[in-house]
Formats: structure tokens, sequence, C-alpha cells
């Protein structure tokens, strides 16, 4: 699609699409979303983040939270070598 296309399905300028394209703005939570159902993907796939793990540290004290940031640190560190 055009940007004009594409503008014109989000009532959006063409430039405010311009601008999201060139990195030189960010869509609203409410634009990504609208972008996501145009293109018929994710805001993850949209944002980049498709690929990449999470790890849930609900219920941990700061402690071990800190512990298992500090591991995965380490970890990355090792692997970059």
């Amino acid at each position: 699609m055009s940007r004009a296309q594409v503008a014109a399905r989000l009532n959006l300028s063409r430039s405010a699409i311009s601008n999201y394209e060139g990195n030189l703005g960010y869509p609203s939570a409410d634009v990504l979303s609208k972008l996501a159902i145009l293109y018929h993907t994710t805001t993850d796939y949209i944002l980049g983040l498709d690929n990449r793990k999470i790890i849930i540290l609900d219920g941990l004290t700061p402690d071990e939270e800190k512990a298992i940031e500090d591991v995965v640190e380490i970890l990355m560190a090792q692997f970059k070598k």
C-alpha cells in the first residue's frame, strides 16, 4: 500500500505515515493497533519484539530478580566473545 492509502485507511496524514516509516515520529498505541490490524500482523512484530524471549519474574524478591538479571548479563557477555 502507498503512504496515501495507509493514511486514508487510518484517518491520518500522509506525512504522519512517512514520519513513522522514517523513525521521525512514533504512532500512538491506538494507531499501532490499527496498523497491526491493517497489515494482518501483531503489534509485537511491528515493534520488532516477535523473536524476543521474555522471562517472567513475578513473585520474586528484588534480590532474586537482581540475581537472575546478573546471570543473564554474564551469559550474554560470554556468548558475545
